[in-house]
Protein backbone atom coordinates (compact mmCIF):
# COMPACT_ATOMS: atom_id res chain seq x y z
CA UNK A 1 0.00 0.00 0.00
CA UNK A 2 2.94 1.89 0.83
CA UNK A 3 4.62 1.59 -2.69
CA UNK A 4 1.23 2.27 -4.00
CA UNK A 5 0.72 5.83 -2.30
CA UNK A 6 4.47 6.54 -3.16
CA UNK A 7 3.93 5.85 -6.84
CA UNK A 8 0.64 8.19 -6.86
CA UNK A 9 2.18 10.93 -5.03
CA UNK A 10 5.58 10.51 -7.66
CA UNK A 11 3.06 10.56 -10.43
CA UNK A 12 1.28 13.51 -9.37
CA UNK A 13 4.51 15.57 -8.35
CA UNK A 14 5.37 14.39 -12.16
CA UNK A 15 2.26 15.44 -13.70
CA UNK A 16 2.59 19.21 -11.42
CA UNK A 17 6.02 19.79 -13.19
CA UNK A 18 5.21 18.94 -16.42
CA UNK A 19 2.09 21.35 -16.26
CA UNK A 20 4.44 23.73 -14.64
CA UNK A 21 6.69 23.21 -17.55
CA UNK A 22 4.00 23.67 -20.20
CA UNK A 23 2.44 26.68 -18.85
CA UNK A 24 6.10 28.23 -18.91
CA UNK A 25 6.95 27.40 -22.26
CA UNK A 26 3.67 28.75 -23.27
CA UNK A 27 4.94 32.20 -21.78
CA UNK A 28 5.36 35.01 -24.29
CA UNK A 29 8.00 37.63 -23.55
CA UNK A 30 8.07 40.88 -25.23
CA UNK A 31 10.27 43.97 -24.70
CA UNK A 32 9.63 47.21 -25.72
CA UNK A 33 12.52 49.95 -26.71
CA UNK A 34 11.89 53.07 -25.07
CA UNK A 35 14.66 55.74 -24.60
CA UNK A 36 16.96 57.61 -22.15
CA UNK A 37 15.74 56.73 -18.18
CA UNK A 38 15.12 60.69 -17.76
CA UNK A 39 13.00 60.37 -20.73
CA UNK A 40 9.00 59.90 -21.30
CA UNK A 41 9.57 57.07 -23.59
CA UNK A 42 11.16 55.04 -20.60
CA UNK A 43 8.27 55.78 -18.30
CA UNK A 44 5.86 54.93 -21.13
CA UNK A 45 7.73 51.73 -21.64
CA UNK A 46 7.30 50.98 -18.07
CA UNK A 47 3.94 52.08 -17.85
CA UNK A 48 2.84 49.80 -20.73
CA UNK A 49 4.47 46.93 -19.02
CA UNK A 50 2.77 47.63 -15.49
CA UNK A 51 -0.38 47.32 -17.12
CA UNK A 52 0.63 43.96 -19.57
CA UNK A 53 1.80 42.33 -16.58
CA UNK A 54 -0.56 42.62 -14.35
CA UNK A 55 -3.14 40.61 -16.68
CA UNK A 56 -0.50 38.05 -17.03
CA UNK A 57 -1.77 34.90 -15.44
CA UNK A 58 -4.61 35.34 -18.31
CA UNK A 59 -3.01 36.12 -21.15
CA UNK A 60 0.68 34.72 -20.51
CA UNK A 61 2.43 37.48 -22.05
CA UNK A 62 5.11 39.20 -19.52
CA UNK A 63 6.74 42.48 -20.51
CA UNK A 64 9.89 44.16 -20.02
CA UNK A 65 10.84 47.82 -20.94
CA UNK A 66 14.42 48.68 -21.17
CA UNK A 67 16.38 51.56 -21.56
CA UNK A 68 17.62 52.37 -24.93
CA UNK A 69 19.21 54.65 -27.68
CA UNK A 70 15.66 55.76 -28.20
CA UNK A 71 13.59 56.69 -31.84
CA UNK A 72 15.77 55.78 -34.45
CA UNK A 73 18.00 52.70 -32.62
CA UNK A 74 14.45 51.35 -31.42
CA UNK A 75 13.29 50.78 -35.31
CA UNK A 76 16.38 49.17 -36.12
CA UNK A 77 16.15 46.91 -33.14
CA UNK A 78 12.80 46.11 -34.55
CA UNK A 79 14.03 45.42 -37.60
CA UNK A 80 16.49 43.38 -36.06
CA UNK A 81 13.97 41.55 -34.33
CA UNK A 82 15.83 42.43 -30.76
CA UNK A 83 12.11 44.72 -29.61
CA UNK A 84 8.78 43.60 -30.33
CA UNK A 85 8.11 46.90 -29.93
CA UNK A 86 9.42 50.34 -29.40
CA UNK A 87 8.62 54.29 -28.90
CA UNK A 88 9.49 56.50 -32.15
CA UNK A 89 8.92 59.78 -32.99
CA UNK A 90 5.96 59.93 -35.34
CA UNK A 91 8.66 61.65 -38.21
CA UNK A 92 10.81 58.98 -37.84
CA UNK A 93 7.86 55.93 -38.49
CA UNK A 94 7.33 58.17 -42.06
CA UNK A 95 10.57 58.35 -42.43
CA UNK A 96 11.36 54.43 -42.12
CA UNK A 97 8.74 53.40 -44.17
CA UNK A 98 8.96 55.93 -47.12
CA UNK A 99 12.72 55.23 -47.31
CA UNK A 100 13.85 58.96 -46.65
CA UNK A 101 17.10 58.89 -44.26
CA UNK A 102 18.24 58.23 -42.34
CA UNK A 103 16.67 55.11 -43.57
CA UNK A 104 17.37 55.09 -47.34
CA UNK A 105 19.32 52.10 -47.57
CA UNK A 106 16.94 50.22 -46.07
CA UNK A 107 13.20 51.17 -46.01
CA UNK A 108 10.86 49.22 -43.16
CA UNK A 109 7.69 48.79 -45.14
CA UNK A 110 6.62 46.40 -42.65
CA UNK A 111 6.71 49.02 -39.63
CA UNK A 112 3.35 49.38 -38.17
CA UNK A 113 1.51 51.46 -35.13
CA UNK A 114 0.37 50.92 -32.45
CA UNK A 115 -1.30 53.90 -30.38
CA UNK A 116 0.52 57.39 -29.78
CA UNK A 117 0.97 59.80 -26.79
CA UNK A 118 2.26 63.15 -25.71
CA UNK A 119 3.86 65.33 -28.29
CA UNK A 120 7.63 65.30 -28.81
CA UNK A 121 8.90 69.25 -29.18
CA UNK A 122 12.52 70.01 -30.17
CA UNK A 123 13.37 71.92 -27.05
CA UNK A 124 16.82 73.93 -26.58
CA UNK A 125 18.15 75.26 -23.05
CA UNK A 126 20.94 77.99 -22.60
CA UNK A 127 23.45 79.60 -20.10
CA UNK A 128 21.82 83.16 -19.25
CA UNK A 129 25.77 83.88 -19.76
CA UNK A 130 25.89 82.35 -23.54
CA UNK A 131 24.23 85.36 -25.20
CA UNK A 132 22.15 83.45 -26.65
CA UNK A 133 18.88 84.45 -27.20
CA UNK A 134 17.58 82.54 -30.80
CA UNK A 135 18.58 79.89 -32.73
CA UNK A 136 20.56 82.22 -35.40
CA UNK A 137 22.80 82.41 -31.88
CA UNK A 138 23.70 79.32 -31.45
CA UNK A 139 26.52 79.80 -34.34
CA UNK A 140 29.86 79.55 -32.85
CA UNK A 141 28.45 78.39 -29.28
CA UNK A 142 28.95 74.48 -27.70
CA UNK A 143 25.96 72.90 -28.27
CA UNK A 144 24.92 69.01 -27.54
CA UNK A 145 23.64 68.22 -30.78
CA UNK A 146 22.26 64.91 -29.67
CA UNK A 147 23.71 61.29 -29.51
CA UNK A 148 23.98 59.60 -33.34
CA UNK A 149 21.44 57.21 -33.70
CA UNK A 150 18.92 59.02 -31.53
CA UNK A 151 15.39 60.70 -32.90
CA UNK A 152 16.60 63.52 -31.29
CA UNK A 153 19.72 64.13 -33.34
CA UNK A 154 18.22 62.95 -36.63
CA UNK A 155 15.94 65.91 -35.60
CA UNK A 156 17.74 68.46 -34.95
CA UNK A 157 20.35 67.89 -38.15
CA UNK A 158 17.21 68.33 -40.20
CA UNK A 159 17.13 71.88 -38.93
CA UNK A 160 20.87 72.44 -39.31
CA UNK A 161 20.38 71.30 -43.33
CA UNK A 162 17.48 73.97 -43.55
CA UNK A 163 19.52 76.61 -41.72
CA UNK A 164 22.43 75.56 -44.00
CA UNK A 165 24.64 74.49 -41.17
CA UNK A 166 26.52 71.68 -40.13
CA UNK A 167 29.05 70.34 -37.33
CA UNK A 168 31.57 73.21 -38.45
CA UNK A 169 29.27 76.12 -37.70
CA UNK A 170 29.44 75.29 -33.71
CA UNK A 171 32.59 75.74 -31.91
CA UNK A 172 31.92 73.01 -30.44
CA UNK A 173 29.28 70.04 -31.35
CA UNK A 174 28.78 67.47 -28.70
CA UNK A 175 27.02 64.30 -28.71
CA UNK A 176 26.21 63.36 -24.96
CA UNK A 177 23.22 61.66 -23.71
CA UNK A 178 20.39 63.32 -21.99
CA UNK A 179 21.74 62.26 -18.94
CA UNK A 180 24.68 63.94 -19.30
CA UNK A 181 23.36 67.14 -20.29
CA UNK A 182 22.49 69.07 -17.80
CA UNK A 183 25.69 68.50 -15.89
CA UNK A 184 27.63 69.54 -18.62
CA UNK A 185 25.88 72.73 -19.17
CA UNK A 186 25.97 73.44 -15.38
CA UNK A 187 29.78 73.00 -15.36
CA UNK A 188 30.13 75.66 -18.15
CA UNK A 189 30.80 73.09 -20.76
CA UNK A 190 28.38 73.24 -22.78
CA UNK A 191 26.40 76.59 -23.87
CA UNK A 192 23.46 75.31 -25.22
CA UNK A 193 21.65 72.09 -25.00
CA UNK A 194 18.74 70.26 -27.71
CA UNK A 195 16.26 67.63 -26.87
CA UNK A 196 13.29 66.37 -28.29
CA UNK A 197 10.95 64.92 -25.42
CA UNK A 198 7.75 65.27 -23.65
CA UNK A 199 6.78 67.87 -21.08
CA UNK A 200 7.60 68.16 -18.57
CA UNK A 201 11.09 66.19 -18.64
CA UNK A 202 13.46 65.24 -16.17
CA UNK A 203 16.27 66.23 -17.84
CA UNK A 204 15.32 69.50 -19.01
CA UNK A 205 13.88 70.24 -15.13
CA UNK A 206 17.53 69.31 -13.70
CA UNK A 207 19.21 71.84 -16.60
CA UNK A 208 16.92 74.49 -15.79
CA UNK A 209 17.65 73.99 -11.85
CA UNK A 210 21.26 72.62 -11.83
CA UNK A 211 22.38 76.02 -14.10
CA UNK A 212 21.63 79.48 -14.68
CA UNK A 213 20.03 78.38 -18.03
CA UNK A 214 16.28 79.31 -19.90
CA UNK A 215 14.47 77.96 -22.94
CA UNK A 216 14.61 79.72 -25.76
CA UNK A 217 12.02 79.47 -28.78
CA UNK A 218 12.69 77.61 -31.89
CA UNK A 219 11.46 79.87 -34.26
CA UNK A 220 13.04 81.32 -37.95
CA UNK A 221 13.07 80.93 -41.14
CA UNK A 222 15.23 78.00 -40.91
CA UNK A 223 12.26 76.63 -38.62
CA UNK A 224 9.18 77.38 -41.45
CA UNK A 225 11.19 76.12 -44.18
CA UNK A 226 11.42 72.96 -42.24
CA UNK A 227 7.86 72.79 -41.63
CA UNK A 228 7.01 73.73 -45.34
CA UNK A 229 8.72 71.02 -46.40
CA UNK A 230 8.07 68.13 -43.84
CA UNK A 231 4.75 67.48 -43.28
CA UNK A 232 5.12 65.25 -40.19
CA UNK A 233 6.59 68.51 -38.35
CA UNK A 234 4.06 70.83 -36.85
CA UNK A 235 4.21 73.88 -34.79
CA UNK A 236 3.99 73.43 -30.90
CA UNK A 237 4.58 74.70 -27.49
CA UNK A 238 6.46 73.81 -24.76
CA UNK A 239 3.36 74.88 -21.90
CA UNK A 240 4.08 77.47 -19.63
CA UNK A 241 4.06 76.67 -15.59
CA UNK A 242 5.80 73.01 -16.14
CA UNK A 243 9.64 74.51 -15.29
CA UNK A 244 11.22 77.41 -13.15
CA UNK A 245 11.30 80.56 -14.84
CA UNK A 246 9.21 79.65 -17.86
CA UNK A 247 5.91 81.67 -17.20
CA UNK A 248 4.40 82.32 -21.04
CA UNK A 249 4.58 78.93 -23.67
CA UNK A 250 7.74 78.84 -25.56
CA UNK A 251 7.01 78.27 -29.15
CA UNK A 252 8.70 75.69 -31.15
CA UNK A 253 8.54 72.38 -33.50
CA UNK A 254 7.97 68.65 -33.36
CA UNK A 255 5.69 65.84 -33.74
CA UNK A 256 4.14 62.83 -31.55
CA UNK A 257 5.52 59.98 -29.42
CA UNK A 258 4.17 57.00 -31.54
CA UNK A 259 4.00 53.31 -30.13
CA UNK A 260 5.23 50.90 -33.21
CA UNK A 261 5.87 47.52 -33.53
CA UNK A 262 6.12 45.16 -37.15
CA UNK A 263 3.77 43.43 -39.16
CA UNK A 264 4.75 40.52 -38.00
CA UNK A 265 4.18 40.28 -34.41
CA UNK A 266 1.02 38.21 -32.98
CA UNK A 267 -2.01 40.01 -33.32
CA UNK A 268 -2.54 38.66 -30.21
CA UNK A 269 -0.20 39.83 -28.28
CA UNK A 270 -0.77 43.77 -29.72
CA UNK A 271 -4.66 43.49 -28.83
CA UNK A 272 -3.55 42.04 -25.07
CA UNK A 273 -0.97 44.91 -25.21
CA UNK A 274 -3.59 48.09 -26.19
CA UNK A 275 -6.59 46.85 -24.35
CA UNK A 276 -4.15 46.57 -20.75
CA UNK A 277 -3.49 50.53 -21.47
CA UNK A 278 -6.55 51.31 -22.84
CA UNK A 279 -8.82 49.41 -20.34
CA UNK A 280 -6.90 51.74 -17.93
CA UNK A 281 -6.20 54.69 -19.26
CA UNK A 282 -7.39 57.08 -16.67
CA UNK A 283 -4.25 55.53 -14.42
CA UNK A 284 -2.71 55.33 -17.44
CA UNK A 285 -2.80 58.72 -17.40
CA UNK A 286 -1.89 59.49 -13.67
CA UNK A 287 1.38 58.21 -14.37
CA UNK A 288 3.40 61.04 -15.94
CA UNK A 289 2.35 64.80 -16.12
CA UNK A 290 3.17 64.42 -19.86
CA UNK A 291 0.04 62.02 -19.89
CA UNK A 292 -2.44 64.29 -18.70
CA UNK A 293 -4.30 65.16 -21.42
CA UNK A 294 -4.12 62.07 -23.56
CA UNK A 295 -7.50 61.44 -25.38
CA UNK A 296 -8.14 57.82 -26.84
CA UNK A 297 -9.87 59.39 -29.87
CA UNK A 298 -6.44 61.18 -30.28
CA UNK A 299 -4.31 58.50 -29.56
CA UNK A 300 -5.36 56.30 -32.43
CA UNK A 301 -5.72 59.07 -35.21
CA UNK A 302 -2.74 62.12 -33.92
CA UNK A 303 0.93 60.97 -35.59
CA UNK A 304 -0.12 57.61 -36.98
CA UNK A 305 1.93 57.62 -40.19
CA UNK A 306 1.62 54.07 -40.69
CA UNK A 307 -0.95 52.29 -40.74
CA UNK A 308 -2.10 50.32 -37.72
CA UNK A 309 -1.69 46.62 -36.70
CA UNK A 310 -4.25 44.67 -37.30
CA UNK A 311 -4.10 43.63 -33.48
CA UNK A 312 -4.83 47.28 -32.45
CA UNK A 313 -7.59 47.72 -35.00
CA UNK A 314 -9.44 44.85 -33.59
CA UNK A 315 -9.33 46.32 -30.24
CA UNK A 316 -10.67 49.86 -31.88
CA UNK A 317 -13.36 48.18 -33.68
CA UNK A 318 -14.18 46.71 -30.68
CA UNK A 319 -15.04 49.87 -28.77
CA UNK A 320 -16.22 51.74 -31.58
CA UNK A 321 -13.63 54.15 -32.52
CA UNK A 322 -12.62 52.82 -35.99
Amino acid sequence: MENHNMIKLMTGAMTALLLSTQVSAEARYVTIGTGGQTGVYYTAGQSVCRFLNRGAEEHDIKCNAPSSAGSVGNIVALQNKDYDFGFIQSDHQFKALEGQAPFDEKPVKNLRAVFSLQSEILTVVVRNDSNIDTLEDLKGKRVNIGVPGSGSRDTFEELMKANDWDKETFSLAAELKPAEMAAALGDNNLDAITYVVGHPSGAIQEALTTADAKLIPVTGPGVDKLLEQASYFTRADIPAGLYPGVDKPIPSMGGKAVLATTEETDPEVVYQLVKSVFDNLDRFKRLHPAFADLKAEDMISAGITAPLHEGAKRYYKEKGWL
